[in-house]
Formats: C-alpha cells, sequence, structure tokens
C-alpha cells in the first residue's frame, strides 16, 4: 500500500519575504536628513548675518536719514556716501588709529600672555589661584573696566598719578586720556590688560597638550631652554597662536564700548577709529548712509584678513 504524497500549498495571505530597501530611497532619506540639520544653521545665518550684510551694503549707496524711517523714501545717490567719507581727512585718521590700536594690542597681549602661559605651565603652590586672579580682567564687561581705567587714568585725581607722585616716578599730574600723544597709547594699554586672559587661558591649553617626552628628549640632546622653546615648543603650538591671533584680530579691529567710555574717540579725534566713526557718523550725526560705508570698509578689512587666514591654513595642510 503507498503512502499518498501531500503536497503543501501556501496559506491564503501569508506574508510575502520582505524585499530589499531601495538603495535611492535610502539615499533620499539620507540627504533630508542631513538637510534637516543644516537648514536651522543656514536659516540662522541669512536671517541675523547676510540680511544685515546686504542691507548695509545696500544702504551705503542710500541717502538715508531719520525722516527715511517715517516716510520710507531714501533715493540712492550713486557713490555719494563713499568719495565724501573717503575725502574726508578723519577717515583716513581713523584708518591709521585702528591699525596701529589693533596692531598694538594683539603684540602686547600675546607677548604677555604667552609668558604666562609658560610660567603657569610649570606646576607650583596656588598656581591655580593665581591663574583665576588673572582671569578676572576677562570676566569684566569691557564698558565697566574702561569707566574704573577712566577714573584710574585720571589726571588730577587718579591713581596711578597719585602712586606715580608717591614714589617719586612723575609729577603726579601726567594727562593718560587728555593729551593727543598719550591718549592712544593709553588705550591700547587697557585693552592689552583686558585681553591677556584670554590669550593666557587658550596658549596655557595649547601647552598642555604638547607632549613633555619631547621637551625631555630636547634635554638630553642638551638643547638649553630657549632652543627648546623656540624649537619644540613654538612648532607645537602654532595651530594655537594661529587661532588666538585670529580671535584677536576679530575682536579687536571693531573694538567701540572701550573707546567710548575711556576717551570718546578724543582729544582732538586721537583716538578715533573705524569702529568709533562708524558710531558718531550713525548715531550722533545721523548719516547712516556714511556710517554704513565705514561699516562695510571695517567688514572688508575682516573678509580679506579671513581669505589670508584660509589661504595660509591650507598651504600648511598640504
Amino acid at each position: 500500500m503507498t503512502t499518498p504524497t501531500v503536497t503543501a500549498t501556501p496559506a491564503a495571505g501569508a506574508a510575502k519575504p520582505a524585499t530589499a530597501a531601495d538603495p535611492n530611497r535610502l539615499r533620499r532619506r539620507r540627504r533630508l536628513a542631513q538637510w534637516g540639520f543644516v537648514a536651522p544653521a543656514v536659516v540662522f545665518m541669512l536671517l541675523f548675518f547676510g540680511y544685515p550684510l546686504v542691507r548695509n551694503v545696500v544702504m551705503s549707496f542710500q541717502h538715508y536719514t531719520p525722516k527715511t524711517f517715517f516716510t520710507g523714501e531714501s533715493p540712492f545717490n550713486g557713490t555719494d556716501n563713499w568719495s565724501n567719507v573717503f575725502q574726508d581727512a578723519l577717515f583716513g585718521k581713523a584708518l591709521w588709529h585702528t591699525l596701529v590700536f589693533t596692531a598694538g594690542s594683539l603684540l602686547g597681549q600675546f607677548c604677555i600672555g604667552l609668558a604666562l602661559a609658560v610660567f603657569f605651565n610649570r606646576r607650583f603652590p596656588l598656581g591655580g589661584v593665581l591663574r583665576s586672579l588673572i582671569l578676572l580682567p576677562w570676566l569684566v564687561p569691557m564698558v565697566v573696566s574702561g569707566i574704573v581705567w577712566r577714573r584710574i587714568l585720571d589726571q588730577d585725581t587718579g591713581v596711578l598719578n597719585t602712586f606715580l607722585d608717591t614714589v617719586g616716578l612723575g609729577s603726579g599730574h601726567t594727562p593718560w586720556l587728555t593729551s593727543p600723544n598719550m591718549a592712544l597709547l593709553s588705550v591700547i594699554l587697557v585693552n592689552i590688560w583686558i585681553g591677556i586672559p584670554f590669550n593666557m587661558v587658550i596658549l596655557y591649553g595649547g601647552l598642555q597638550e604638547i607632549p613633555k617626552e619631547l621637551h625631555e628628549a630636547a634635554a638630553l640632546d642638551g638643547a638649553s631652554a630657549w632652543r627648546t622653546f623656540r624649537s619644540v615648543t613654538l612648532p607645537m603650538l602654532k595651530p594655537v597662536v594661529t587661532v588666538v591671533l585670529v580671535l584677536g584680530f576679530m575682536s579687536t579691529v571693531k573694538i567701540l564700548d572701550l573707546i567710548l567710555a575711556l576717551t570718546d574717540g578724543g582729544p582732538a579725534d586721537a583716538t578715533q577709529t573705524l569702529g568709533t566713526l562708524t558710531y558718531q557718523n550713525s548715531f550722533v550725526q545721523l548719516d547712516f548712509g556714511a556710517g554704513a560705508v565705514v561699516g562695510n570698509v571695517l567688514i572688508l578689512i575682516s573678509a580679506v584678513f579671513a581669505v589670508f587666514y584660509l589661504r595660509a591654513n591650507r598651504t600648511e595642510g598640504k
């Protein structure tokens, strides 16, 4: 007797095997997810950076006055604003003061900050406490620092002149902020005092990342402390130095509040910079077109500096 053969048939409604996911659909989903993360940053940049920048450029070619806010009429006047600003002798003076102020501040902040970073790189008692105290100028708002230093540098009642007179190092009436020959130097020194903590903290962090084995190897080879610093420390610290100088330039070239608090651009425009000139044109003389021109010059200077920085980094990376 033979056994009948039973053939299994798939049950009705049984699930079919899952097919492989479509590569194109996965790629599209991945691309949408990427744009989903990028879109908020792009929208933010366009609203808060792109639109003000374009509006400032357009305003520099318009006759823009307080009346414009009510009438909405701001006719284009071609390059009149630009020619008026460039023909003004104060613009050339402000540009020169900006370059001197920026270069002097960066040089002083970096050199003193690097020296302090190297000093604190060695462990010693109360080192952390002293580092914390040095950070105080960086934590105080710049306007407050400017007002305090204005009192300290006062010609008649300032603490600095009183101290110098007491120790016999001065006449007691040095015009730190009231002399056209000394005002810019005084402002630079105050800005150096404010920027030292930032430079010290960033450079100190860079020094901590340098392997100690490199210094030990240099010492075994008989290298002096200066030779080790020049041939080992500085090359290893170069990326951090670049970041410090770039950030320092960007924050220094546009400083306004400190100069307003100390000298308000005086005396006799001795401390007038592009930042203060933009403020005075726009909000004191209410010539918004001229203020936009000076602001665009500041933006152009920063853009040129950024391009050189990016090209230098690209060259080093090759």
